[in-house]
């Protein structure tokens, strides 16, 4: 059976089938279905339904198509020996928009109904298909259906919530009963398979309560887990969900009704665009407001679920006739024991009296990677005080040591922030709490990103003379957002507020508060300016006050925080950039003086001569994990404009490009790498690079031609935005001071339409640099210019309209 279950069982039973007139066609279900949809434009219709309403009307209106055609079929309340029956959504009385109708026709498979069943099954499921209506559907005797379930556990799950809607009740009532009973006497052996079921699910959908674009079914925390917490129940191995639970599954029920009828179509994962209309049909506010409340239903789901998994595990079994002793008690530190699988208080232990046992508890289950048990958080919770200001050396270093247990931190935070302790810890904390990021890159919600970071800088505390300050460093870099304000600013005062509440020494907490406010100086100036310039590295330095430990600490969480951030946010490009810019500002703050820019080196000085003699332009693709491509021809304007056509042509994506020249020679250096696929063959870049020269090829309708082809910018782009920066670059020219930044929605020919919008203006781009955060290019040029009014508010104007025009 292919059906599938994600929710509570519902009623074994219904009302006997009415007679009916008239059978409404499989065409009639979607029309009357797409009416209860109503709008799905936006635009609220007075008698619009309800989310709760909507997914009971949908159910009668299924259930009712469903029952006529069965009594047509010959699947009647007087028939014996045949039953249609529905699980999943239609089972369970939540049918959402555009699910599948989970159906099971059950028969008793006695001699002479084969027949009977093939034409009912053909009359049914026919008329869905041709209809588009999605269908799971299964035909078996009780007895295959219950084997099946035996061996299939989403089968037997599903089977738990079966619900009769025509034919002989009796057989449902067997396949029903004997799917719980067989489900209640066989779950401790399927214990196992269900967790690891459950694991593999979450690894690949998420997590409700902390990504970015949360999948409603699947992740954990979501409507599956909470079929799963029903399915214990139903076995008795743990008591009935919560309250609270109960709040969480209407509000994910809800928020997938509307997702569904906004969208369309089928669709669990909620993207940030569909939040607003969505909270403004649940009376939550806006998207972030909505955001915050699936984040907390998220978490009750999943929480309820890890205790129920740890307390409904099999219990003590006899081994060679002798039953297992109870689980032994082992000291893990003062106050701390190891009970079974989960931390707990020692039996003498006094929490009130001890104000360092909340973060022993703590470290010590983020080290062994074992849960904290209930009753040992409903006891802190109670009693446990709050460390007096300023803390003592003992606690902090229980905190540091949490902080530095990697990946055990996490589930621990968790389990401290929903029972109130770990605001206890840090009263700051509640500001980020379940807030979503305002970029596309980060996949995790503020909180939780900053939790990451820190299991991420648990790996880095050997590459610091500082291992403490940066574990605290991370934990609080981004603790100012959601305060409507520069979050680092706001970020450095609550650090050194956080820094002196703790004990830090106060050279330590003036460390601790840099750190946050120039948490993304080193990244940001690696990948959107010059490093080979000295003006870079000295104002970097400045900004420093020459502290190398800051140097190292910010190094550091550049890493922790971009690996936090999302999936190839810490590339090794990234990496060999920020690198670069600390091993030069570290030689600064030595005294000496830094690298200047990388000069030609005679294999590329003599190919500039070879290509001035024969005035033909060359290609050198060197490969690497960001390749580098060195274009050579005579100089010439509009020479960065066409190079950078050809590499789009070929979905390159440029990291940087170096401007030099030799004997009146280009010798132009991107590093690049592919958009997908792999890097073009040097022959046929040569070619297409000497003919875009020529004129043979027509660059900008070939690039236009492969935008539409490969186009992947939103249909409503962010509005791009340019900023000057001054004094930032010297490049050895008094006109070479000003630096532009662009941001905007990426595409494939976004470098090329900028630089010939610059060349137009008559500017000469002396490097640029480049980078993708999500959806969104951050491009940085420095410009120079012959014209008199270089670097002067109406020159900045002009180049300024080019620019965003050509966006």
């Amino acid at each position: 059976m292919g059906a599938q279950g994600d929710g509570a069982a519902g009623n074994d039973s219904r009302p006997a089938e009415r007679p009916v007139p008239a059978a409404p066609t499989a065409a009639d279900l979607v029309l009357a279905r797409d009416r209860l949809l109503g709008d799905r434009g936006g635009v609220h219709q007075a008698g619009r339904l309800a989310p709760e309403a909507l997914r009971e009307a949908l159910t009668d209106l299924h259930e009712f198509w469903l029952t006529v055609h069965a009594a047509q079929a010959g699947v009647r309340s007087d028939s014996e020996g045949i039953a249609l029956v529905a699980v999943g959504g239609l089972g369970r009385r939540e049918l959402v928009p555009y699910s599948d109708l989970d159906l099971v026709l059950v028969h008793a498979g006695h001699k002479g109904i084969g027949r009977d069943v093939d034409t009912a099954a053909e009359q049914l499921w026919y008329p869905l298909w041709n209809s588009g209506v999605g269908l799971d559907h299964s035909v078996r005797t009780v007895d295959e259906a219950l084997d099946v379930a035996g061996r299939d556990l989403r089968t037997a799950l599903g089977l738990l919530d079966a619900r009769h809607v025509a034919g002989d009740q009796a057989l449902t009532k067997q396949l029903a009963g004997g799917a719980r009973d067989a489900w209640r006497t066989g779950v401790r052996k399927r214990f196992d398979e269900m967790v690891s079921s459950a694991r593999r699910r979450w690894q690949r959908s998420g997590e409700v309560a902390h990504w970015v674009e949360p999948d409603l079914k699947h992740g954990r925390g979501g409507l599956r887990d909470l079929a799963m917490l029903d399915a214990l129940a139903l076995a008795q191995l743990v008591d009935r969900p919560s309250g609270e639970v109960s709040q969480a599954r209407k509000l994910l029920l809800d928020s997938r009704t509307e997702l569904r009828r906004i969208a369309g179509r089928p669709r669990d994962v909620l993207m940030p665009q569909d939040g607003d209309e969505i909270a403004a049909v649940l009376g939550i506010g806006d998207r972030f407001a909505l955001a915050r409340a699936l984040s907390g239903a998220g978490r009750a789901v999943a929480y309820a679920l890890d205790v129920a998994l740890r307390t409904g595990q099999p219990g003590p079994r006899k081994v060679l006739g002798v039953l297992r002793r109870t689980p032994t008690r082992r000291p893990l530190a003062e106050g701390v024991v190891l009970h079974g699988d989960e931390v707990t208080l020692a039996r003498d232990v006094d929490p009130s009296k001890d104000p360092g046992l909340l973060l022993r508890v703590a470290a010590a289950a983020a080290r062994t990677g074992r849960a904290i048990a209930p009753g040992a958080l409903i006891r802190l919770g109670e009693s446990a005080p709050e460390p007096r200001a300023p803390w003592p050396a003992e606690v902090r270093q229980e905190l540091v040591s949490l902080l530095g247990a990697g990946e055990g931190l996490i589930d621990v935070v968790e389990a401290l922030d929903r029972t109130g302790l770990w605001a206890r810890l840090f009263p700051e904390w509640g500001a980020v709490r379940d807030l979503p990021p305002r970029d596309a890159a980060h996949v995790w919600t503020v909180d939780r990103h900053l939790v990451q970071a820190t299991a991420y800088a648990a790996r880095l505390v050997t590459t610091v003379s500082r291992p403490d300050l940066l574990l605290i460093g991370t934990v609080l870099h981004d603790i100012g957002k959601g305060r409507g304000t520069d979050h680092s600013i706001v970020g450095a005062a609550l650090a050194t507020q956080v820094g002196e509440r703790l004990g830090l020494p106060d050279k330590d907490v003036a460390t601790l508060s840099a750190m946050v406010r120039h948490h993304l100086l080193l990244p940001h100036t690696a990948t959107r300016r010059n490093i080979s310039d000295e003006a870079t590295v000295r104002r970097v330095v400045d900004t420093l006050d020459g502290d190398p430990v800051l140097l190292e600490l910010l190094h550091g969480l550049a890493e922790a925080d971009s690996l936090a951030t999302g999936p190839g946010v810490w590339s090794d490009w990234k990496a060999a950039l920020v690198a670069d810019l600390v091993a030069r500002c570290r030689q600064a703050m030595a005294g000496e003086r830094p690298e200047g820019p990388k000069p030609l080196d005679d294999a590329q000085r003599a190919l500039a001569e070879s290509v001035a003699a024969s005035g033909k332009p060359d290609v050198i693709v060197d490969t690497g994990p960001v390749a580098t491509i060195t274009l050579v021809a005579p100089d010439h304007p509009g020479l960065l404009s066409q190079a950078a056509g050809v590499l789009a042509l070929h979905s390159l994506k440029v990291h940087a490009a170096e401007l030099r020249a030799h004997v009146g020679v280009a010798v132009d250096t991107f590093h690049v790498s592919p958009r997908f696929g792999s890097l073009p063959d040097e022959a046929l870049l040569r070619e297409q690079f000497t003919r875009v020269l020529s004129g043979s090829l027509p660059l900008a309708e070939k690039l236009a031609a492969k935008e539409r082809d490969y186009a992947d910018v939103p249909d409503d782009p962010p509005l791009a935005r340019v900023l000057w920066f001054d004094d930032e670059a010297d490049g050895g020219a008094e006109s070479a001071d000003v630096v532009l930044e662009l941001r905007a929605a990426d595409r494939l020919g976004l470098l090329h339409d900028v630089a010939a919008a610059l060349e137009r203006c008559g500017a000469d781009v002396l490097w640029a640099r480049a980078m993708q955060v999500g959806g969104t290019a951050i491009a940085s040029f420095s410009l120079a210019s012959t014209s008199p009014t270089h670097g002067s508010p109406d020159w900045r104007r002009e180049i300024e309209k080019a620019v965003l025009g050509a966006c």
